[in-house]
């Protein structure tokens, strides 16, 4: 017998959580065109295609067979009150098993920053993330000078564990990344990103 899987749709006070469909790729490239200074400092470098049709379909096929397979939950952020795509939240390296833990990241566009809409989008997910996917940590890593991103990360209850040298490539370069997690049951002291 098979079963169809329901797609995930997280509902928070101001957005809607949703898998990218192929209709968002105009808003999407537009978003990301009109941010990319805002963006690029925190960011791999784009691909030469990275904005282009073709690539956001690859994307869309890429995140509807990852959130099938468990390994990834890649969602849009749909602003509810006008239907604006303004940013992205992944839930990555979903891992299973003994470790039950996921790795989140994020970005949203310029002209939405610094209005609380990542914070409600990262609550949402990390709650989603421990009720309905069962998983234990969410960890989080960015860079030592990006306070915007430290901040909420801290706001959402997720606690500093340390650096990771040479973490990711950004911007063309090796670079170091500070480390946060948020646990299911932590021991370390209060937290409230359960609590969306």
């Amino acid at each position: 017998m098979l079963t169809l899987r329901r797609k995930v749709r997280i509902e928070t006070e101001r957005m809607t959580l949703r898998l990218p469909q192929h209709g968002d790729w105009r808003a999407w490239a537009a978003l990301r065109t009109d941010s990319q200074a805002f963006l690029t400092p925190w960011e791999p470098v784009w691909s030469a295609d990275h904005l282009t049709r073709r690539a956001f379909t690859n994307r869309v096929y890429w995140a509807a067979r990852a959130e099938a397979q468990g390994t990834a939950l890649p969602l849009m952020l749909i602003r509810r009150e006008d239907q604006a795509l303004i940013g992205a939240i992944t839930l990555d390296n979903i891992r299973r098993g003994p470790a039950q833990a996921g790795t989140l990241g994020y970005w949203i566009g310029e002209p939405f920053h610094r209005r609380g809409y990542m914070r409600e989008a990262i609550l949402s997910v990390v709650h989603h993330a421990f009720v309905a996917m069962d998983l234990s940590r969410i960890e989080a890593a960015c860079l030592p000078e990006n306070a915007a991103s430290r901040g909420v990360l801290e706001k959402c209850g997720f606690k500093y564990e340390g650096v990771a040298q040479s973490y990711l490539q950004i911007a063309g370069r090796w670079r170091n990344h500070v480390l946060y997690a948020s646990l299911r049951a932590d021991r370390r002291g209060r937290t409230d990103a359960g609590m969306a």
